[in-house]
């Protein structure tokens, strides 16, 4: 088997390196290229782990034939195009984990450093002077520290500063009560974290709902005196805005470790007073670079060799301990997707993906992914479960997923419907012996049969010779049948035939199955 490659195009950890070749793959490290030869390279590599230098555009994805997966060391993904990657099949993962520690003790390094004033009196005093009396500070202590996002960095700065004996209110539309308890925190909303809250900082991603999410109607929200922080985004903040408040007193400090644009070479906040910035500093550390380079070739190394899908922003997560697991089920539900997709009339809008039994007690999210990388292989040969639902999406296809928590007649069960202009299409499959995916009705009618390789597709009237007339045109026209499965409705009523074959079936040999007596529907099927 041809081991993985990649590709390491921005410095890191010389660790990282030794982690991919210790997983099993070979890795070459190449960097500050341009990337016109990024783009002559990358056709060569299954996966590119980079940092924020470089740029992973459509252009470079365009050239990347056989690239699975970029690694993002770091949190950040803005230098990497997303939709062109899910578009292109690619998964996208970062290491969100790997400099939490190192961000969060920046913000409450410049809180500090906002809190007593610190840059200026270090430069008046090294500057000859002794301002003793220029600089009265703050205590932090007793203070309301306001949290917008309280995810993983921010809670983090809600442990150190509730240790500094702050009081944390947080706004994150996706932490519950019970975790803001956990945190030991006060969960707000918006506006009342805006008048209360003594220090702000922000620790949310870039998106349409938090750009400038401290616009200047949300600054002039705040309490007089309040002093910002920033160390997640450039954006989230109206930079000439904060300035305007700076100038007026209103905002008694603020510090800025990212900005709207970066380099930030020229910025409307340079020189006003009460201001401290530091250049993108947040993940700077040597314990956050090294764990951020090995984490991302850890995650890439599982995912090119075991299946393990771990932070990716484009697909579901699934760890290298539950790929063993899931992968029957995936190969399952891959098949349902594909056959349904093969045998369904006219334009889909809606299918669901049920699960039941054993199934409904593993991450649904998989299995739906690779449903949908066999149902969308009706217009494109270039689907996996990347771009699948991305392709889903794309074409407006109503995705539902229905859990049962019950065991029927199979110990497991994964069940694929659609709505047809003919009415509810449905198939479903099961393990046998946990490892063997099969079918077991379609359309209603029980049969059992392995999915795989050439098949043949028979709707007909359950009548005596249909069996024998079948064979002998197959054995006529030189097909070797492999498997021979069938099902019925009732005795004499409408019966399904599904034979597995050596070869692929001619349309001349379609044709004269379709003239067969009793035959209603053929049609060839390929998995």
């Amino acid at each position: 088997m041809t081991k993985p490659r990649v590709l390491i195009s921005d410095k890191m950890d010389p660790n990282a390196a030794a982690i991919f070749r210790d997983r099993g793959c070979e890795v070459d490290e190449i960097t500050g290229e341009t990337p016109e030869q990024l783009i002559a390279r990358i056709g060569d590599y299954d996966g590119l782990a980079i940092r924020s230098s470089t740029k992973v555009t459509k252009a470079v994805l365009d050239a990347a034939t056989n690239l699975k997966v970029v690694g993002r060391a770091g949190i950040g993904v803005d230098n990497v195009d997303i939709p062109a990657a899910s578009a292109k099949g690619v998964v996208v993962m970062n290491t969100p984990f790997g400099n939490s520690i190192t961000t969060a003790e920046h913000a409450i390094a410049l809180i500090f450093a906002l809190a007593r004033q610190l840059p200026e009196a270090n430069e008046q005093t090294q500057a000859g002077k002794w301002p003793k009396n220029d600089f009265m500070g703050v205590e932090v202590t007793g203070k309301t520290l306001g949290l917008i996002g309280a995810g993983n960095i921010g809670s983090i700065v809600a442990s150190r500063a509730l240790g500094l004996r702050m009081k944390v209110i947080a706004f994150d539309p996706f932490l519950t009560p019970e975790r803001a308890v956990e945190m030991g925190v006060e969960k707000a909303d918006l506006d009342t974290l805006l008048a209360r809250a003594d220090f702000i900082t922000l620790h949310t991603p870039l998106t349409d709902q938090t750009r400038n999410i401290l616009s200047r109607e949300n600054l002039a929200k705040t309490k007089k005196g309040v002093r910002i922080v920033n160390c997640a985004r450039g954006g989230l903040i109206d930079e000439a805005a904060l300035k305007d408040a700076l100038d007026s007193g209103h905002v008694a400090g603020a510090a800025l470790d990212v900005f709207q644009t970066e380099p930030a070479k020229d910025s409307p906040l340079f020189g006003t007073p009460n201001f401290i910035c530091t250049p993108h500093l947040g993940a700077s550390t040597n314990e956050a670079q090294v764990n951020v380079a090995l984490q991302v070739a850890e995650q890439m190394a599982d995912y090119l060799v075991n299946g393990g899908v771990t932070n990716a922003l484009n697909m579901p997560s699934l760890s290298a301990e539950e790929a063993p697991k899931l992968r029957p089920y995936m190969a399952l539900a891959e098949n349902l997707g594909s056959l349904v997709g093969q045998l369904a009339h006219g334009n889909l809008d809606k299918i669901s993906i049920e699960v039941e039994g054993a199934a409904a007690q593993l991450n649904p999210k998989p299995i739906t992914g690779a449903v949908l990388a066999g149902l969308m292989r009706r217009y494109s040969d270039t689907v996996n479960m990347v771009n699948a639902p991305y392709l889903a999406k794309e074409r407006g296809l109503d995705v539902r997923e229905v859990r049962h928590d019950r065991e029927g007649v199979y110990h497991t069960l994964v069940r694929v419907s659609v709505e047809t202009s003919q009415g509810t299409r449905s198939v479903a499959g099961t393990l046998f012996g946990n490892t063997q995916p099969r079918l077991v009705e379609i359309f209603g009618i029980g049969i059992e049969a392995e999915l795989e390789g050439h098949m043949l597709y028979i709707v007909n009237e359950d009548a005596p010779g249909f069996i024998g007339r079948i064979g002998t045109l197959l054995g006529e026209s030189g097909i070797n049948i492999g498997t021979f499965n069938l099902g019925r409705r009732e005795a004499g009523g409408e019966a399904v035939l599904l034979l597995s074959v050596d070869q692929a079936l001619t349309e001349d040999l379609l044709k004269k199955a379709c003239e067969l007596p009793g035959v209603r529907t053929v049609k060839a099927l390929a998995f």
